[in-house]
């Protein structure tokens, strides 16, 4: 049975600028909170004890703004990130407002917008490697279509891989030491998207020029949005050794991207989730990809930060007190949890037991699994009787 890392490191909060910047809006309604300089946010995030910060490079930098300025800002950034002592966990570059990427940017049917889109990665990735980024996401929000006739699947993959491997190249003559992680999403803000699921971006990252720098970025809303566990796409994602970053949020099935708080919908979900890193060892950065409620004040988007925070610590400590405690250690016993970690064959002279194997499927029959005691046990600590 896979067991807790024996050094568990010490957790890595960050938010991306969007996240605590994030002035309300929605598609129905005005913004509802005032603009947040982001050396304003820096100062928030290190003022609660966050590790860091994201950023897409309009975040930071206007589009539009002169060479001059760009230096600027980045330079006042730069300082108010020294001067806190905060990281940048990872950047990426807008590719879905501007309305030139309005049928998509690297999978636009327009092949002067492809290479704009490519040529504003390369900036962005620029200014990542430059603020000192570990990892560059690429979220793919208009890389999609509403209307099946308009693009072919196969020529859209390709030439998103294009753009993929040839940022890869780049990166490998700029000397940056950055790698990227591929962010799904099954729909919004197009009907469709392509690469929706871990498992999707998985394959895609195996047909990659340099697939050993390409791992996942998932999002707790987005696999949740399609209906899947978010848990097992995480599970999936440490099993290929490719989980480089992770969005953590809350949200309903069936909903659009609501990016709540983490943990404000589904705590058992979260609970599962929170253990499964724990145990796995995961050392990366935990970004919360969430904003504040609409209705909030600036007080209460100080509220949702600790919120986010507090919370993984708290279901952090409530996992390692389930796995700690005699009872849990008994049903998992009981389940034979361990024993899905011992290997089935010995792979070499089998055949003739393992077809004998089939005459015991009666017996086999006869036992329980002793789930719902473990799952209980679970709920009991959440609720705190245990």
């Amino acid at each position: 049975m896979t067991t807790p890392s024996s050094s568990a490191p010490k957790p890595r909060f960050t938010f991306g600028l969007w996240t605590v910047g994030n002035p309300g809006r929605d598609p129905f309604g005005d913004p509802t909170r005032s603009p947040v300089d982001p050396v304003d946010s820096v100062g928030l995030l290190a003022e609660l004890g966050a590790w860091g910060v994201s950023l897409h490079d309009d975040d930071l930098v206007p589009w539009g703004s002169s060479a001059a300025e760009r230096d600027r800002i980045v330079a006042r950034f730069g300082a108010a990130l020294k001067e806190h002592g905060l990281g940048v966990g990872m950047a990426t570059t807008n590719l879905f407002t501007h309305p030139a990427f309005k049928d998509g940017a690297f999978t636009s049917n327009d092949r002067g917008v492809r290479r704009a889109a490519i040529g504003k990665a390369m900036r962005s990735i620029d200014l990542g490697a430059e603020l000192g980024a570990e990892v560059y996401v690429f979220w793919g929000g208009r890389e999609g279509t509403e209307v099946g006739v308009a693009k072919d699947p196969r020529d859209a993959l390709d030439r998103y891989r294009e753009a993929i491997d040839v940022l890869g190249d780049y990166v490998d003559e700029q000397g940056y030491d950055l790698r990227f992680a591929i962010e799904p999403k099954p729909n919004e803000p197009r009907g469709d998207l392509w690469l929706p699921t871990v498992g999707h971006a998985l394959h895609f990252i195996s047909t990659l020029a340099r697939p050993d720098r390409v791992g996942v970025n998932p999002e707790v809303a987005h696999e949740t949005m399609a209906g899947l566990s978010f848990q097992h796409g995480v599970g999936q994602a440490l099993w290929a050794g490719k989980l480089f970053h992770i969005d953590l949020n809350a949200q309903r099935i069936g909903r659009y991207d609501q990016d709540y708080r983490f943990g404000a919908e589904d705590l058992k979900e979260a609970f599962h989730l929170v253990r499964l890193l724990d145990r796995a060892g995961y050392d990366g950065p935990l970004h919360f990809d969430a904003h504040a409620y609409r209705n909030a004040d600036a007080a209460d988007v100080r509220a949702f930060a600790e919120g986010c925070m507090s919370t993984y610590a708290a279901l952090l400590e409530k996992a390692r007190h389930f796995d700690a405690l005699p009872e849990v250690q008994e049903a998992m016993e009981a389940a034979s949890v361990a024993e899905l970690g011992l290997s089935t064959t010995t792979g070499v002279g089998e055949a003739a037991e393992l077809r004998a194997a089939a005459d015991d499927l009666e017996a086999l029959a006869v036992r329980g699994y002793g789930n719902e005691r473990l799952d209980q046990l679970a709920v009991d600590v959440l609720m705190g009787v245990r």
